[in-house]
């Protein structure tokens, strides 16, 4: 006996179009996170070549705009730094292969014209191999629509005309095959010739007189495939991974609608089962891209706190080599942090890094240009203590020794105010100095025997020293004693040069022990001689302190400026050690004195 006929077109209730919205059907292409816009052109040169040899290359059409976009912005970037014309033409798959060679040119090649001919050969061979695909496709969807809408005229006849159920049944088991295993169709036809396939499907369920127990057993076998659909589904809704959940559950639903419909009184049941799942998939998809977008909003906040800290930077008043190193080496921490930092939002992203890139370009521009500045200065400052080496190498051989010492003197005070010279030189130009002047001094001093014979002036002043540090004070002898030590040591010659400031400072000190107020007494016999004044009152004894202090912090003064020439003679650091020694001592009896004369002062006020 016949079932009533019912006008239902497809197996799903009414709502299945909704549901399907929530849920489409998508061929995409798995999304690339790669920033292409760091890359230079031989590493996007690379990336589509790997590209072009991958296997799923035909699926990854937009990744191989994305970084042919990004080869033609760098090479057009990189040309304009080169002082080239930064126009570039982009190809596409209409772009001859012969224009992707590089082109005969009389005069120099840009090192661009390679790179780009390489690189849009490249691109021209792919887009030429996709098209081919698309078109490929294009044809197997036409052939499959053609196949599909046979199937449904035979499926049309076989519901009009079932005949005998023994016979029917098989064929539409046949013609159910055949529909599954035959391919996608062109997008455009899709929903209507599947839609017409479920009407005749449901039809031939629903209208024909078929043995119940075959249909029956064919519903238990379409509800038991969509159970497990469902019990997929389901599990999809428990995936971690959100995007690969919703890429599959696509599946799903292709799946889904291939199938034929189930018993009246489970249709409403296992849809709603299946829905729910879905729903789930889609709800857990679209919080994910809201999370992500709240993510890369959180990113772009961080991203322009950075370009603002190198941006502050870039623009300080930067006067030593030392400070361009040290926030040099801030921005390169900044860059490793902004390197940690996820993608923005894909409007704002391309825009913020070339916002960042800008400031750490011009950072490292301005280091640039001040370091050849600074370059520039020292090779100007090598200029001039060449010039000072060529006269004092002129000079080394002189025999004037009192002229020439002089002169060469003055030229050590002008190397020392002279800035500094590149690192690989200084060495090298201190020695060849330092070799000249002694060259002149060793000669002075180790000229022959006469009666300016260094060494012999040296040994003589050192044994008046000794006598003078034997000697022990008489009130009574005191003034003639004095003068005595004094007429002898004037009469002793010149010494050694690099002798001269220390047998001096030993001199003024063990005259200074033995007789207070030494060191003052020349110039108060030269003031009363230029004023004529010979009736000035005795010094008290603050005044005398006074005196002795003031001495001591000029001898001190003469000490550390002396120090700095030592390292033109051979022994160099012993010398500056014991005048070192000198000059710790000396302030060691300047804070003595400072007490002595707050003493003083403070008994003359009582």
């Amino acid at each position: 006996m016949s079932e009533e006929i019912k006008p239902v077109a497809t197996e799903e209730p009414a709502d299945v179009a909704k549901v399907e919205q929530e849920a489409p059907v998508v061929e995409q292409e798995t999304p690339v996170v790669v920033n292409y816009a760091e890359k230079n052109l031989a590493e996007l040169t690379e990336l589509f070549q790997q590209l072009t040899e991958s296997e799923d290359r035909m699926k990854r059409s937009k990744e191989a705009d994305a970084i042919k976009s990004a080869f033609y912005k760098r090479l057009s970037k990189d040309k304009a730094e080169a002082g080239e014309d930064a126009t570039v033409e982009e190809p596409d798959e209409n772009t001859p292969v012969e224009e992707s060679t590089v082109p005969l040119q009389s005069g120099p090649v840009s090192p661009f014209t390679a790179i780009e001919a390489g690189f849009k050969a490249l691109y021209v061979a792919y887009k030429k191999e996709r098209a081919e695909y698309n078109k490929q496709l294009d044809a197997e969807r036409e052939e499959n629509l053609a196949k599909k809408q046979a199937i449904i005229e035979e499926l049309k006849v076989l519901v009009e005309e079932p005949g005998e159920m023994k016979d029917a049944f098989p064929h539409f088991r046949d013609i159910q095959n055949r529909w599954r295993e035959t391919g996608p169709v062109p997008q455009q036809n899709f929903r209507d010739v599947n839609d017409t396939y479920q009407l005749y499907v449901t039809k031939f369920y629903d209208l024909v007189d078929i043995n119940r127990e075959l249909r029956d057993l064919d519903f238990k076998k379409n509800l038991e495939a969509k159970t497990a659909y469902c019990e997929s589904a389901e599990a999809l809704a428990q995936e971690e991974d959100v995007v690969e959940a919703f890429k599959e559950l696509q599946k799903l639903h292709e799946q889904w609608k291939d199938l034929g419909p189930v018993a009246k009184e489970f249709r409403e049941e296992i849809w709603e089962r299946f829905r729910a799942a879905t729903s789930i998939i889609n709800k857990r998809y679209q919080a994910h891209f809201e999370g992500l977008k709240a993510q890369q909003a959180e990113n772009l906040v961080k991203k322009e706190a950075l370009c603002e800290k190198v941006e502050a930077i870039a623009s300080q008043d930067i006067t030593s080599s030392s400070e361009w190193n040290a926030l040099s080496k801030e921005i390169e921490k900044i860059q490793a942090e902004w390197r940690s930092i996820g993608f923005a939002t894909r409007k704002e992203n391309q825009k913020i890094y070339e916002r960042f890139r800008a400031a750490c370009d011009k950072f490292f521009e301005r280091k640039r240009a001040s370091f050849s500045e600074f370059k520039d200065s020292m090779n100007e400052n090598l200029a001039r203590k060449m010039a000072i080496i060529e006269e004092a190498e002129s000079l080394k051989d002189s025999t004037e020794w009192k002229a020439t010492s002089d002169r060469l003197i003055e030229l050590q005070k002008q190397w020392k105010e002279i800035g500094a010279v590149p690192r690989k030189k200084s060495e090298q130009i201190w020695k060849r100095f330092r070799a000249a002047c002694d060259a002149f001094f060793t000669a002075r001093d180790n000229r022959p025997a006469g009666p300016d014979n260094l060494g012999g002036n040296l040994a003589a002043k050192k044994a008046l020293i000794a006598e003078i540090q034997a000697y022990q004070p008489d009130v009574e002898k005191d003034a003639e004693a004095r003068k005595a030590f004094e007429e002898r040591w004037k009469a002793i010659g010149f010494v050694p040069f690099k002798e001269k400031d220390a047998i001096q400072a030993a001199y003024r000190e063990a005259m200074e022990e033995k007789f207070p107020g030494f060191g003052q007494r020349g110039r108060r016999e030269a003031g009363r001689r230029e004023g004529g004044n010979n009736n000035r009152r005795p010094l008290s004894e603050t005044d005398r302190l006074k005196e002795q202090f003031a001495h001591l912090q000029q001898e001190i003064q003469t000490y550390e400026n002396n120090i700095g020439f030592f390292g033109l003679s051979k022994g160099a650091e012993k010398l500056k050690a014991q005048m070192q020694e000198r000059i710790d001592a000396a302030k060691a009896k300047l804070e003595a004195l400072k007490a002595q004369i707050r003493a003083k002062e403070q008994e003359e006020q009582e």
